[in-house]
């Protein structure tokens, strides 16, 4: 892995010894996370694949820039760094987004085209609030221990474990997970829930793939299917897994799902 910076903002990469497809994948992680949960299994598997894979911390996250200002920052703040990644790669990347990275990708084609876009367990474009309803009728405590990770306090691993994931998580795993988790904004959560949602007709048309998990509780699969009839897709619905589909145990079959898919398009 190369871990590298463009200009304040951490970028990891995955290069293949002989790349193969002339885009290269940009991967836009979620909320309370960073740049390494598509390292841990996404990034050196398409790089395997021929797939220049790169990964990158929003503002706030990871090893980016003023962690201190995290609260200011917005879902255009999150726009503005996926195109300031995408305008330094070697050619226009396509661009993978995992929940609030997949609402971040959704406004990033209001301004920019993109060769392809990947929308995984995605925020809908109708926001949060049903997600949140969801929860506050059925998993209240998993909802209340979510705005405490937003806050950094501790947490119950056992509502990380259930936030996450439905296959078995080694308990090892769901400490160092734990471990790199980190708050979120404020600021990013509201604009999800109702300040800045997207605008459909504005956007770039572009091949598009939804992607969403049968046992994810916090974007359940309605939401997804919500968001593939609004860009006039189909919804595809793992049925073993939960939210964090790139660090599930069956990871690998939503890889290969999205490869198959690109290749396809002859991407």
């Amino acid at each position: 892995m190369n871990s590298t910076r463009f200009g304040e903002l951490e970028v990891l990469c995955r290069a293949p010894q002989q790349p193969a497809h002339a885009s290269p994948l940009l991967f836009v992680h979620g909320a309370y996370v960073s740049a390494w949960c598509w390292d841990e299994h996404f990034l050196p598997w398409f790089a395997a694949r021929g797939w220049t894979s790169y990964a990158l911390s929003l503002s706030g996250h990871g090893g980016s820039r003023r962690r201190d200002h995290l609260d200011t920052y917005s879902i255009d703040d999150y726009v503005r760094d996926v195109a300031e990644v995408a305008a330094r790669l070697p050619a226009p990347p396509v661009l993978v987004g995992h929940s609030m990275g997949g609402m971040v990708v959704q406004k990033y084609l209001e301004q920019y085209d993109a060769p392809a876009a990947v929308l995984m367990s995605s925020v809908p474009p109708q926001g949060l609030m049903g997600s949140a309803f969801g929860l506050m009728l059925k998993r209240p405590a998993l909802l209340a221990d979510l705005n405490r990770i937003m806050t950094g306090s501790e947490v119950d691993l056992d509502s990380l474990r259930e936030a996450l994931f439905h296959q078995p998580v080694a308990p090892a795993d769901l400490r160092r997970y734990y471990r790199l988790s980190q708050p979120e904004s404020h600021r990013a959560i509201w604009d999800m829930s109702l300040f800045n949602l997207p605008h459909p007709m504005r956007m770039h048309q572009v091949p598009m793939l939804i992607l969403g998990a049968a046992h994810d509780a916090l974007i359940p699969p309605d939401q997804v299917r919500m968001t593939a009839v609004t860009y006039g897709r189909q919804a595809e619905i793992f049925p073993d897994l939960g939210h964090g589909l790139m660090l599930e145990r069956g990871w690998e079959g939503v890889a290969a799902h999205i490869d198959a898919w690109l290749r396809e398009r002859k991407l």
